[in-house]
C-alpha cells in the first residue's frame, strides 16, 4: 500500500493590521457603495410605506424597504429557489465588494479566504416556507428553534461556496450590535493569518410575520409622517423605523494586498471592543461607554484623536440619552461630532453597523460627515454636537462606530486612514 501526501497550505504569518480593500452597499436609499453615499449626502430618504404586504392593520406602515433590487439581475437562477432576500442581498453586496477588492476565486487559495457574517432578523420568510414543508409531514418533524439556528449560517454558507472560500468563517448574532462584532472578529481572524475575510452583515425582516414581530417589540414609531418617524437625538423622538440591506466589506491583511497590487484602501479596522450590559434591575449602568473606551485602547488612539462618531441613534428617548452620556464621558460635552445617517435608512439590525463603518471610511476618503436628517431640536442635556442640515467638511482620519443591540450587546469599532 501506497502513502498518500497531503499537501496542506501555508498559513501566512500573523499580521499587525487588518485593511478594508472592498466595500460592497445594499441599502434601501442605494444600491452599491457610491449610489449610497450619493445619496446619504444628498439627504435621500430610503424610508416609505411598506408595500411588500397589506399593512393596513398594523400600527406601523413605514419601513427602510429595498424597493428597486431584482435578484435576477445579479445571481444565477438556480440559487433563487434556495435563498431568501436577506442572502440574496448578502450574495449581491458581496459580489460587489469582491470586485471593488479586484478578488476573483483564483485570487489567493481556497483556505487562506474566509468569510464572517452577521445576520439577526433575517431569513423569517424563508424560514417559514420551510416550516410549513416540514409541518406536513407532521408535528414531530419541526423544530422552529433548529430552522432559525439553521438560517443564521446561510448567508456565511452561501457566500463560502459561491466564492470558493474555505477558510476560517463564522456567523455571529447579536442583532444590532452584530455586524460589527463579524467586522471585529474579521480583523481578527486576519491578524491571526488567513489572507483575506469576507465580512460583514445583511438582514431583512420585512414579510408580515417578521415585520409584527419587530412591532411587537414595543420600539418601533407609529409616527405616519417618513419625514418625522425616526429622529434620533431629536426631543420628539418616539421609537425608530425597521430596514433591510446592510454592506459586505473586504478585509485583508496589507501584505497580501500588497502582492496582490491592490492600488488603494479604505482604511483599517485599528480597533474592536464588545461589552454586554447587566441585568435589567441590576443597579449597575450600561456597558456602552467601557466598549468605546476599550475599542479605543485597542485601537492606540486617545479620546482627542477621534474625528468623528457614528452614532448607534436608538430613536428611543432614553437610549439616547444613555448613548449621549456614554460619548459625553469619553469625550467630554460636544467633544467630537456625531452623526447618525442612519436616519435616512432606517435601522438594519445586523446591516446597520457594516453599513456605518462604509459611511464612516467614505467620510475618511472625502472629509465630510453627512448628516442625521430630520433630527432639528437636541436636548442640551445630550452634550452633543450632532451633524444637522447639511453635511459637515472637515479632515477626517479616525472614526468611532457604535452599535447596541437588544438585551444589552454593545459593539465599538474604530476605524482609520491606512495606507498599504
Amino acid at each position: 500500500m501506497t502513502a498518500t501526501t497531503v499537501e496542506v497550505p501555508a498559513v501566512r504569518a500573523p499580521a499587525t493590521r487588518a485593511v478594508v480593500t472592498g466595500l460592497g452597499v445594499t441599502a434601501p436609499n442605494g444600491l452599491g457603495t457610491e449610489a449610497y453615499w450619493k445619496a446619504v449626502l444628498a439627504g435621500v430618504n430610503g424610508i416609505r410605506e411598506l408595500g411588500r404586504f397589506d399593512t393596513s392593520r398594523f400600527p406601523s406602515r413605514l419601513a427602510g424597504e429595498i424597493t428597486d433590487f431584482r435578484a435576477e439581475d445579479h445571481l444565477p437562477g438556480r440559487l433563487l429557489p434556495q435563498t431568501d432576500l436577506s442572502t440574496r442581498l448578502a450574495l449581491a453586496a458581496s459580489d460587489w465588494a469582491l470586485a471593488d477588492a479586484d478578488v476573483t476565486p483564483e485570487t489567493l487559495t481556497d483556505y487562506a479566504k474566509g468569510v464572517v457574517t452577521s445576520n439577526a432578523t433575517g431569513g423569517f420568510a424563508f424560514t417559514h416556507q420551510e416550516f410549513r414543508k416540514l409541518w406536513t409531514r407532521g408535528p414531530e418533524h419541526v423544530s422552529v428553534y433548529e430552522s432559525f439556528a439553521w438560517f443564521y449560517a446561510v448567508n456565511t454558507g452561501q457566500i463560502s461556496i459561491r466564492n470558493t472560500m474555505r477558510g476560517p468563517s463564522a456567523a455571529l448574532v447579536g442583532e444590532q450590535a452584530g455586524g460589527l462584532d463579524a467586522l471585529g472578529h474579521a480583523r481578527r481572524t486576519v491578524r491571526q493569518g488567513t489572507d483575506l475575510v469576507v465580512a460583514g452583515g445583511v438582514d431583512s425582516a420585512l414579510d408580515p410575520w417578521g415585520y409584527a414581530s419587530q412591532l411587537a417589540g414595543g420600539r418601533v414609531t407609529t409616527v405616519a409622517d417618513r419625514d418625522r418617524a425616526y429622529l434620533p437625538f431629536d426631543a420628539r423622538a418616539a421609537g425608530y423605523v425597521p430596514g433591510e440591506g446592510g454592506a459586505i466589506l473586504v478585509v485583508e491583511n496589507p501584505e497580501t494586498a500588497r502582492e496582490r497590487g491592490v492600488g488603494r484602501v479604505y482604511g483599517e479596522i485599528a480597533g474592536y471592543a464588545a461589552t454586554f450590559d447587566p441585568a435589567p434591575g441590576s443597579g449597575r449602568p450600561p456597558r456602552l461607554r467601557r466598549a468605546v473606551e476599550l475599542a479605543l485602547a485597542d485601537a492606540g488612539v486617545t479620546p482627542g484623536e477621534v474625528d468623528a462618531v457614528f452614532a448607534d441613534a436608538a430613536g428611543i428617548p432614553e437610549l439616547d440619552l444613555a448613548e449621549a452620556e456614554a460619548l459625553a464621558g469619553v469625550f467630554g460635552p460636544g467633544g467630537v461630532p456625531v452623526t447618525a445617517p442612519k436616519s435616512l435608512t432606517g435601522r438594519l439590525y445586523a446591516g446597520g453597523g457594516p453599513l456605518d463603518v462604509v459611511a464612516a471610511l467614505l467620510a475618511i476618503r472625502d472629509g465630510v460627515l453627512p448628516a442625521t436628517a430630520g433630527t432639528t431640536e437636541v436636548p442640551e442635556r445630550y452634550g452633543l454636537d450632532l451633524v444637522l442640515g447639511e453635511p459637515r467638511e472637515l479632515p477626517v482620519r479616525t472614526v468611532l462606530v457604535l452599535a447596541r443591540g437588544r438585551w444589552g450587546f454593545n459593539a465599538a469599532l474604530v476605524v482609520r486612514a491606512a495606507g498599504l
